[in-house]
């Protein structure tokens, strides 16, 4: 990712995305002056609730959402082209992992299935059809089904890739108890009030006991980004596709950016947002290493969260 590039869409949505150039103008940014990075204001994710975070002539085609738990408000993410979505999704995994079509695509998600406008769902369909396999799915609450496919997998040389919410893989591990080394397990969050919030170092440690001879990786990624970060080590730490980067502000005032190594707020940037916005000031917690890696420690805390922008009304 060059910062030409970045500093290219930043100039791009700050003119023709409305709800950040609103935002801009309401912080006295002049994008022409703005030459690094750096200098860039993130657009608080919570905008996505609250505004049409986009900026094609043409309606979307389809419309991402958040989950949300009882009263809350999802966000809403409009999508230019799911075409260039799944696109982008393949090329993430295939960075990752290799091409779909050498493994056997599971998904436990049943928080996610039984709600419409999961880009989640929407990103695992698309790699299930170019798994070229029969027996992909998605199990809901099934887990006596998804446990039998997994031990009759096991028997078999093609590597399996299940992916699953953080609660319905920790029930899953709690009862069945899975050998399987060609097996990758692949969480990807979301307690969403299921159990009490675990660190990600208790949390695989937890489902390490109902897949002893499978590696636990963990994936980050949100209804308002195209792009998704993969941990894939035993260090937790999340890396980069090219088309995004992640940055550190301070909690305090989070127009100012903390060193590496610091813990902060998290920013994103990904580029793949190009029909809306691609610089999101997020409510995760975390920090980043020298070489971009970066930790998630969880949610920031309501009494962290400070700044004017938290006073800004751009409607």
């Amino acid at each position: 990712m060059k910062n030409c590039d970045i500093i290219k869409i930043f100039r791009h949505q700050a003119k023709h995305t409305a709800a950040y150039t609103r935002y801009l103008e309401l912080l006295e940014v002049d994008p022409a002056k703005v030459r690094v990075p750096e200098e860039i204001p993130f657009l608080p994710i919570r905008f996505f609730k609250s505004h049409t975070v986009y900026n094609r002539k043409e309606p979307p085609v389809h419309v991402f959402t958040s989950s949300a738990t009882m009263g809350m408000t999802p966000s809403r993410h409009p999508v230019d082209s799911l075409e260039r979505y799944g696109k982008n999704v393949l090329e993430i995994f295939r960075f990752f992992y290799g091409d779909p079509s050498r493994y056997t695509i599971l998904a436990l998600l049943p928080s996610y299935l039984e709600r419409t406008g999961s880009s989640l769902v929407y990103m695992m369909k698309v790699l299930m059809e170019n798994s070229g396999g029969r027996v992909d799915g998605f199990y809901l609450h099934n887990q006596e089904p998804l446990y039998n496919r997994l031990m009759a997998l096991s028997k078999g040389i093609k590597p399996v890739w299940l992916i699953g919410v953080s609660f319905a893989l920790l029930d899953f591990a709690s009862k069945y108890t899975v050998n399987h080394p060609g097996l990758t397990v692949v969480e990807t969050g979301g307690m969403k009030g299921r159990g009490a919030e675990l660190t990600r170092e208790m949390l695989h440690e937890r489902l390490k006991q109902g897949f002893p001879a499978s590696p636990v990786h963990s994936e980050y990624g949100m209804a308002e980004m195209f792009s998704q970060a993969y941990a894939c080590g035993e260090d937790l730490l999340f890396s980069c596709p090219s088309s995004m980067r992640v940055m550190i502000r301070n909690l305090q005032d989070p127009f100012r950016l903390e060193p590496d190594g610091s813990r902060g707020g998290i920013n994103i940037i990904d580029l793949a947002n190009s029909h809306s916005c691609s610089f999101i000031e997020t409510q995760d917690l975390g920090y980043r290493l020298p070489d971009g890696r970066f930790q998630v420690l969880g949610r920031i805390p309501e009494a962290e969260r400070r700044g004017c922008n938290m006073l800004i009304d751009v409607s």
